[in-house]
């Protein structure tokens, strides 16, 4: 009713104006604009603090209570890992999804999994990815939409879930001590811009040596020309190897090569000596880790645009050519955090990803839409909803974190805690604190181990999901 009554008062001022305009802005439109700002004493004052105090500073409500750090259940875990200025949160989350229960089980003290060593496979695996699908689609005009996203995006550092299930299954996993960070893997843009750049190119000169292949072939028709085909395709394979040995040049100098095994000494939480041994990543994946990364996890959403209790996987979202593509069961916000709570009640962590930007306190480590009053100090209001803001690129999963911890009145989550990845000085002891309220609003995606989603959930796996365009805007990798 507000928004009918709003339509009708704008559409009644409008016939004062002139009809001659044409959607611009005349000189009587804006002298009645303008009265928008009036220059009383007050607005001058906001004005006055606005030119030399950031938005957020001046929101920030004077009401807002000190943050209580008790949590009714919290996930036991120990260091704060730090991403730097890179676009890597999903990996940084997903491992530490990963080191919470290896620090658990095996009586471990701080300990953090070499980021650097998977990140290394997961820039060499996404090379191929662009690679290989700009032979996929080598028949396809240049100004089509899947070729032209494909050119757009030749590769990122941000990424998803389904990115680590694949990379940790195939590579395996070491310790940070045996493959540590770089400058570049702390800094990512130049060395991404710098291979994404040469990847184009390598692009532009697959198309180009398919096209004179087929060109060169005689003309075929039904299994002939499928025979050529193959024939082309092989002879790309054989270019985009090369290729390859070129980014795996460039990724080395700057990440480092990964070991191919490496010894570990093994340290209680007490610092006692447990034991040395050597490891290849792909043994010592399996003897401190060993999930079934692939089929023990279920990824679930809130999209409120979607219909719920349905399954999507979105086109060419993956981390690996021969991996899964990112899939998962969009439904309401208070399953999603049933499954959230039976986990973290059993002191198991989660993949979690949101809309970290809105309403954050980054000093107090807070998340809570009531922490600012933004229609206060600009006298207007904000009312869309989650649909939304959704709808209309207001909103979107922006960040992954890993959730650790639920504080309840009764059986109500009254707020909630997640292990950050921008460093232990950052927010609350590394950590972000969220209210039940700011869940609702800017929650996306959990990631929950099948043993915690109840059955009539899992049933609806089942379903053939719903295929999803990789240029959707709701699906851009968390950095």
């Amino acid at each position: 009713m507000k928004r009918i009554l709003l339509a009708a008062a704008c559409l009644a001022g409008a016939l004062t104006l002139s009809a001659q305009t044409h959607g611009g802005l005349s000189p009587e439109i804006l002298a009645e604009i303008s009265k928008g700002y009036t220059g009383t004493p007050a607005e001058k004052a906001l004005r006055n603090a606005l030119n030399g105090t950031p938005v957020a500073t001046l929101a920030l409500s004077g009401e807002a209570l000190p943050v209580d750090p008790h949590f009714t259940y919290e996930v036991k875990t120990k260091g704060r890992t730090n991403q730097k200025s890179s676009g890597r949160c999903w990996l940084f989350t997903g491992l530490n999804v990963l080191r919470a229960k290896m620090i658990a089980k095996h009586d471990l003290g701080a300990f953090t999994f070499s980021q650097n060593y998977l990140f290394f496979y997961d820039q060499l695996e996404k090379a191929n990815l662009f690679l290989q699908g700009v032979i996929d689609t080598r028949n396809l005009p240049f100004e089509d939409r899947k070729v032209d996203w494909l050119f757009e995006h030749p590769i990122g550092d941000g990424g998803q879930f389904t990115g680590i299930s694949n990379l940790v299954t195939k590579y395996g996993l070491v310790p940070s001590e045996a493959m540590p960070e770089t400058h570049c893997s702390n800094n990512t843009a130049q060395m991404r811009a710098l291979i994404a750049t040469k990847l184009r190119e390598d692009g532009l000169q697959l198309r180009d040596a398919a096209e004179q292949a087929l060109l060169n072939q005689p003309r075929m028709i039904g299994r002939n020309r499928e025979a050529a085909e193959a024939e082309i395709a092989y002879a790309l394979e054989k270019v985009k190897v090369e290729q390859l040995k070129e980014i795996y040049h460039m990724l080395a100098l700057c990440l480092g090569v990964p070991p191919k095994e490496f010894t570990w000494t093994r340290y209680d939480a007490k610092g006692g000596f447990v034991s040395r041994k050597t490891y290849t990543p792909r043994s010592f994946y399996d003897e401190f880790v060993g999930a079934d990364l692939e089929h023990n996890y279920v990824m679930v959403m809130n999209d409120p645009c979607r219909e719920y209790n349905k399954v999507y996987e979105i086109d060419y979202d993956r981390h690996v050519y021969d991996g899964d593509n990112w899939v998962y069961l969009n439904l309401p916000i208070e399953r999603i955090k049933e499954m959230a709570i039976a986990s973290i009640k059993d002191d198991t962590a989660m993949y979690f990803s949101c809309d970290v930007g809105k309403f954050l306190d980054r000093t107090a480590g807070v998340l809570d839409p009531e922490r600012f009053d933004y229609e206060s100090l600009f006298g207007v209001s904000f009312g869309m909803d989650k649909k939304e803001r959704v709808q209309t690129h207001a909103s979107g999963s922006s960040h992954a974190m890993t959730l650790i911890a639920v504080d309840m009145d009764g059986d109500k989550p009254v707020k909630w805690m997640v292990e950050n990845s921008w460093g232990a000085d950052n927010g609350y002891k590394g950590n972000l604190i969220m209210t039940d309220r700011w869940f609702d609003e800017y929650m996306f995606r959990l990631v929950v181990e099948k043993k915690y989603v109840p059955a009539d959930i899992l049933g609806l796996l089942d379903q053939e999901p719903i295929r999803l365009p990789a240029w959707d805007p709701m699906f851009l990798p968390e950095e």
